[in-house]
């Protein structure tokens, strides 16, 4: 008597040049995109996109040579959260829902 397990293992990451940059592809063991994004030296660098196992969009921003900066855009649920970073460090944070501005914090 002998029994077949089969597992389930979590798809590689895909890494493409693309120009002085690294795109980076990592994905959720259901095979749907988990985040896409970029290095530069060996930092993130440029536009990121985060997804659910679903692949809806979580979060969407931008590194510069590792750190946040700028809008970076997070749902959750009917929410929009946007948080501006400067230097990697959160400098204001705003919620939105459907209907406008829910709250805004500095």
């Amino acid at each position: 008597m002998f029994s077949v397990g089969v597992f389930a293992q979590k798809p590689e990451p895909h890494f493409e040049q693309d120009g002085a940059m690294l795109k980076a592809t990592y994905f959720h063991e259901n095979g749907e995109v988990a985040q896409q994004g970029y290095f530069l030296n060996g930092n993130l660098h440029g536009n990121w996109v985060m997804f659910d196992q679903q692949g809806n969009k979580m979060a969407s921003g931008t590194y510069l040579q590792g750190e946040k900066s700028g809008k970076w855009f997070f749902w959750k649920a009917e929410l929009l959260h946007e948080v501006d970073y400067a230097a990697n460090r959160i400098v204001q944070v705003r919620e939105w829902s459907r209907n406008g501005l829910v709250t805004a914090q500095q």
